[in-house]
């Protein structure tokens, strides 16, 4: 653990070495204490596809995955996800290929302005994870947690249960070549 005070400041600002994966890459680095995982992520690493919008865990922008399950990382001391597994929107695509998700968003429309629409891949990633043929309603309350002023959530919902569809039929043709 380093230390260090601040010029006049009768607190001390304690840093300390985080070992985490992020996107597939170990690293370690030295961090606050109070540092919040967004700014861990957007200044530290550069990574500003995870958006800041409400600082309060109120809109879902700043959604990533920590260990598989949606997080929000406004809201979430970079310190507490030691040693985890964090994925942000840049890890999605892959040698500049969207993802089926991202790809769906793309086609159906899920995306408007885009603000919104990394925080609504993960926290939709997270769910086709866990569950890879969710119902609406299941669709729903996993994006729950996540505003969009834009769309009226229905090409966003509809954006889900396209990649839903992309993946199945992805598997039958992998199943069919066996």
């Amino acid at each position: 653990m380093v230390s260090r005070k601040g010029s006049g400041d009768m607190n001390q600002n304690t840093k300390r070495i985080l070992r985490i994966q992020v996107n597939g890459r170990w690293r370690e680095d030295a961090v606050a204490d109070n540092q919040l995982l967004l700014d861990y992520l957007r200044e530290q690493l550069y990574l500003t596809g995870t958006k800041r919008g409400c600082d309060g865990g109120e809109c879902g922008a700043c959604t990533v995955l920590v260990d598989g399950r949606p997080r929000l990382a406004c809201c979430t001391f970079a310190v507490a996800v030691e040693g985890c597994h964090v994925e942000t929107i840049e890890s999605q695509s892959q040698d500049g290929r969207l993802s089926p998700l991202q790809q769906a968003f793309h086609e159906k429309l899920g995306a408007q302005c885009g603000f919104c629409t990394p925080g609504m891949v993960m926290a939709a990633e997270g769910l086709l994870r866990r569950n890879p043929h969710p119902t609406e309603a299941e669709i729903r309350e996993a994006l729950g947690g996540n505003l969009c002023r834009c769309t009226g959530y229905v090409k966003i919902v509809e954006s889900v249960q396209a990649a839903c569809g992309a993946e199945k039929n992805a598997d039958e043709k992998m199943e069919e070549r066996a």
